[in-house]
C-alpha cells in the first residue's frame, strides 16, 4: 500500500526552488491533431515553470489517422532541449485510455494533463503549478469559469452542460469545483499512485478521476485556479459531443453508487 501523503513533509521544492531537478511530466493525449501538435508542443517547451522543476513531455497517439503519428515522431529532433517520449496506441480508444498510458509512462514528481489542440494555453503553467510547488495543494484543477483570463465566447449550451455536470459531480463528491470537465488537471505523482485503477476510456475520465480523488483517505488538498480558454468550433476540430455529456452523467452516478 502506498504511504499516505504527509502534508507536513513537502516532497516538492518551495517557491525559491530549494530542491532543483524535480520533474514535471506533461502528458498530452493526441488524436488527429496534425495541424496543431507541433505548435502546441513548442508552446509547452517554451512555457515557464516554477524554479526547481524541469519538464518531460509524454505524447500519446490514440491511433490517429491524419498524419499525426509522423509529426509526433519528429518532435524529439525538433525540441532536443526537453525529453519527449512518444507512445503510439494501436487502436483508438479515447482520451481516458490515452491519459492512462501517459500516466504509466510519466516519471515526474508532478503530472499535468495538456490537451493537444490549442484550447488551453501553456502560459498558465505557473498558475497551475504554484499551489503544489508551495505545498498548499496535492491536486490542482484549472477553471474556465473563474478569474480574469481571456475566454473565447462560444457555445452557450456547452457552458450550461459543463456547469450542470460540475454541480452533479460536486453533489456526489462533496467537492466545490466550478469546472470538473476542465482539461487542465495537475497531480502529485504520489496522489496518482493512490488512486484506484482508472477505467473510463473516453471523456468519462474527467468525472471518474474527480470521484476517485475525492474518496482518497487521508484526504488530499484540491485547489482550483482560473485559466484562459480558446475553445474550438466543431468545424475547427472540436470532438466532444452531447453523447459524451450523457455518458458523463452515467459515469458520475456509476462512481457514486459503485465505489
Amino acid at each position: 500500500m502506498d504511504k499516505p501523503i504527509d502534508p507536513t513533509q513537502p516532497a516538492l521544492p518551495d517557491a525559491a526552488g530549494s530542491s532543483p531537478g524535480l520533474r514535471l511530466s506533461v502528458v498530452i493525449p493526441v488524436f488527429n491533431e496534425a495541424g496543431t501538435i507541433h505548435e502546441l508542443v513548442g508552446r509547452v517547451v517554451a512555457a515557464r515553470v516554477p524554479a526547481g522543476l524541469v519538464k518531460e513531455i509524454v505524447c500519446v497517439n490514440d491511433a490517429s489517422t491524419d498524419g499525426t503519428a509522423a509529426r509526433l515522431d519528429a518532435l524529439p529532433a525538433m525540441f532536443p532541449e526537453v525529453p519527449i517520449r512518444v507512445i503510439h496506441l494501436p487502436v483508438n480508444r479515447g482520451k481516458g485510455a490515452a491519459v492512462r498510458a501517459g500516466f504509466a509512462a510519466a516519471t515526474g514528481d508532478v503530472v499535468l494533463i495538456q490537451d493537444a489542440d490549442l484550447e488551453y494555453d501553456p502560459d498558465d503553467y505557473p498558475t497551475l503549478l504554484e499551489p503544489i510547488v508551495e505545498d498548499r495543494a496535492d491536486v490542482v484543477y484549472g477553471s474556465r469559469f473563474i478569474g480574469s483570463e481571456p475566454h473565447r465566447v462560444h457555445y452557450f449550451w456547452h457552458s450550461v452542460a459543463n456547469r450542470m455536470l460540475t454541480l452533479m459531480s460536486n453533489m456526489m463528491t462533496n467537492l466545490n469545483l466550478t469546472d470538473m470537465e476542465v482539461g487542465y488537471k495537475v497531480f502529485r505523482a504520489s496522489v496518482l499512485k493512490r488512486i484506484p485503477p482508472l477505467k473510463c476510456d473516453r471523456f468519462g475520465f474527467e468525472p471518474e478521476v474527480t470521484a476517485k480523488v475525492a474518496r482518497l483517505r487521508p484526504r488530499v488538498r484540491v485547489y482550483e485556479v482560473g485559466v484562459s480558454y480558446h475553445g474550438r468550433s466543431y468545424e475547427e476540430g472540436k470532438k466532444i459531443t452531447w453523447i459524451d455529456g450523457i455518458k458523463a452523467v452515467l459515469t458520475i452516478l456509476r462512481f457514486r453508487i459503485f465505489k
